[in-house]
């Protein structure tokens, strides 16, 4: 235990720092360092564990080696768990019984902030703090443990999680009202395949459903593409015209509801698939988060937005 001991978090930080920005020089301008203060803690950390944690790649950058990145994913669990107990900390000060950090992925933020707020009013004692990313960011926090619960479309196989659905996920194809297939009462594949998509980033969730739903579809054949890295800026582009999208349910419902974006009828939609409260089976929740998960669960049916009272939501057409 003697080397743990010894360890330091300006060491640690240093360690994350170079392998974040690759270069010591970088590094050190993110740390307000020297250069050579930062190569001085490399150099101490590297002593204390006995091995090379970070290898000069090829040109100028620098890459952890297997020691470096063992290290490194166990400072960042460290430092979520003393984020999290500050937190707690900063809570209990202002007389709260505790708090919550709620992750939700970027496509639940349009409802994310109304649940905050139904807990504010029904447990006024607890501090819930909503942090929102993709899901390549959700997964990262919640490897890291930087999450006590968190709301999200396909739970991971890693790390190990208790998942409880909490409610329908519907994906539809948005187009703009004044488009040729916005009045199509069926609309073939072949029709689909001739327009342009317009998709979210790699690491998104919505990217990968969209991706493998038009992989169904397009038999071999290539289609026109755009990338954009949000859900507003999808919308706004969809609704200006510049082409459709394939987007959830819960992101468009305001939109859906004016008639600034109509859903296509398209064979094999709305792709249906769940909401579901996550936590780490490995992460034992405090008190407070337990009150928060019970809340959520006995209010699961109240929590997300009726998508099927939207008079052009194709299921609604349907019934009609």
């Amino acid at each position: 235990m003697r080397r743990v001991d010894q360890l330091t978090l300006k060491q640690l930080r240093a360690l994350e720092a170079v392998a974040r920005e690759g270069a010591i020089n970088r590094a050190a301008e993110v740390l307000n360092l020297t250069p050579p203060a930062v190569h001085n803690q490399l150099k101490q950390l590297e002593d204390l564990m006995g091995c090379t944690l970070v290898d000069r790649a090829r040109g100028e950058g620098f890459e952890l080696t297997a020691e470096g990145e063992s290290l490194l994913a166990a400072y960042r669990e460290g430092r979520s768990a003393l984020e999290r107990s500050i937190h707690h900390i900063d809570a209990l000060a202002a007389g709260l019984a505790g708090s919550v950090v709620l992750g939700v992925v970027s496509t639940a933020k349009y409802f994310g902030p109304s649940i905050v707020a139904r807990l504010k009013r029904d447990l006024p004692d607890v501090r819930v703090r909503l942090e929102v990313g993709n899901r390549a960011e959700t997964l990262e926090a919640l490897a890291e443990r930087r999450f006590d619960l968190t709301i999200m479309g396909r739970p991971p196989r890693m790390p190990p999680v208790t998942a409880e659905p909490i409610g329908e996920h519907p994906h539809l194809i948005v187009a703009a009202p004044e488009h040729p297939l916005a009045r199509a009462t069926r609309i073939r594949p072949a029709e689909l395949l001739d327009q342009t998509f317009i998709l979210r980033e790699p690491g998104s969730g919505t990217r990968i459903l969209a991706t493998r739903y038009l992989d169904e579809i397009c038999e071999g054949r290539e289609m026109e593409m755009l990338q954009m890295n949000s859900n507003e800026t999808i919308k706004q582009a969809v609704i200006s015209g510049l082409g459709i999208a394939m987007l959830s349910g819960h992101t468009v419902f305001e939109e859906l509801r004016s008639g600034r974006l109509v859903a296509l009828r398209c064979p094999g939609l709305p792709l249906k698939r769940q909401w579901y409260l996550v936590e780490r089976q490995d992460q034992i929740p405090s008190r407070t988060a337990v009150k928060v998960r019970d809340w959520m669960l006995t209010h699961r049916e109240t929590l997300l937005p009726r998508l099927e009272l939207l008079p052009n939501n194709p299921g609604a057409r349907d019934r009609a």
